[in-house]
């Protein structure tokens, strides 16, 4: 008995996935369109911003970090990226270029913060997320931005593939799920992250520049912002200065259901797409079904606090 319990996973691991497949079940018994192929394309295309925020909010949170300015720092990413565009005819590629340099940099500077003047990383980004959305604001002059270059609209495209409409922007957002997990799986600096979160002490003994692993991983963060402040632009066609004011705890909501402990050290990144697809199947199957978008954000709050609680009973049968 106690051989078998060694060999399954451990629920934190299951239980996204579990999740996922009994609220597919329980939707498709509720509206006959939720088990299409077109549906599921459909709710990919709408988690593909969430979801790729989530990447560099899974790395933070490894660290036993947050990053409450995620949301705001995409926004201001995409602003930055179609005004440059609109008022300077750059072209798409160098204008996209200029936004995910500034969400880089605000990465840069939450890590420089973090790790330089060793402040909280929750204080850190609660005022950068302030000063994303000042800035966003004032440089945009609180207006949204619709004059930019076909080519900022390309990811935003679909192509066939049985019988659903994939858009490009989807692909895109998998293939950094593959490559992300890769590399904290296989390379000494993806499994730096996780040692960093699990015992930074003792990591920091062993010889590993911890504060260079936390610096690279907000940095890094920063970049997946501005890719997801590109992806937002393609699906949209604009640069909205109002968005990115849920998109945080969407983010951090999906690293949460999807395994990653908030303590830092341990979780799957490939979890964090699993937590993103429940959130958007739950807001897709209760959308289908008529019920109001409140009750879709009360059912993600109790998503939230179920996920939490089965990380902390993880916790404590793993001691």
């Amino acid at each position: 008995m106690n051989s078998l319990k060694a060999k399954l996973p451990p629920i934190g691991t299951l239980g996204p996935a579990i999740a996922l497949i009994l609220a597919c079940v329980f939707f498709s018994f509720q509206h006959e369109r939720f088990l299409t192929l077109q549906n599921f394309s459909l709710i990919l295309q709408q988690v593909m911003v969430v979801g790729t925020i989530a990447i560099g909010q899974t790395l933070i949170i490894l660290t036993a970090g947050i990053d409450l300015s995620c949301g705001m720092v995409m926004a201001l990413g995409s602003i930055v990226m179609t005004k440059v565009a609109a008022d300077y005819g750059l072209n798409a590629p160098l204008a996209i270029l200029c936004g995910v340099a500034v969400t880089t940099l605000f990465g840069l500077i939450n890590g420089l913060l973090v790790t330089r003047i060793k402040l909280p990383p929750f204080i850190v980004t609660l005022g950068t997320l302030n000063i994303a959305f000042a800035v966003t604001q004032l440089y945009s002059h609180a207006q949204t931005i619709t004059n930019i270059p076909d080519g900022m609209n390309l990811l935003g495209e679909t192509f066939g593939l049985g019988g659903a409409r994939v858009a490009y922007g989807t692909v895109l957002m998998l293939a950094l799920y593959i490559a992300t997990w890769l590399w904290l799986r296989e390379t000494a600096p993806g499994r730096h992250v996780y040692a960093v979160g699990n015992n930074p002490e003792a990591t920091r003994l062993t010889g590993i520049p911890t504060d260079r692993v936390l610096l690279t991983v907000y940095a890094l963060a920063g970049t997946f912002y501005g890719v997801a402040s590109m992806l937002a632009v393609a699906r949209t066609g604009a640069g909205d200065p109002n968005a990115g004011q849920t998109e945080n705890l969407d983010a951090i909501t999906a690293v949460v259901l999807g395994g990653t402990s908030l303590f830092g050290g341990r979780g799957i990144l490939l979890g964090s797409l699993v937590g993103a697809m429940i959130v958007g199947v739950f807001r897709n199957g209760l959308t289908l079904m008529g019920v109001s978008s409140v009750y879709q954000i009360l059912v993600t709050g109790i998503l939230v606090i179920l996920a939490v609680a089965t990380d902390q009973m993880s916790r404590k049968g793993s001691r």
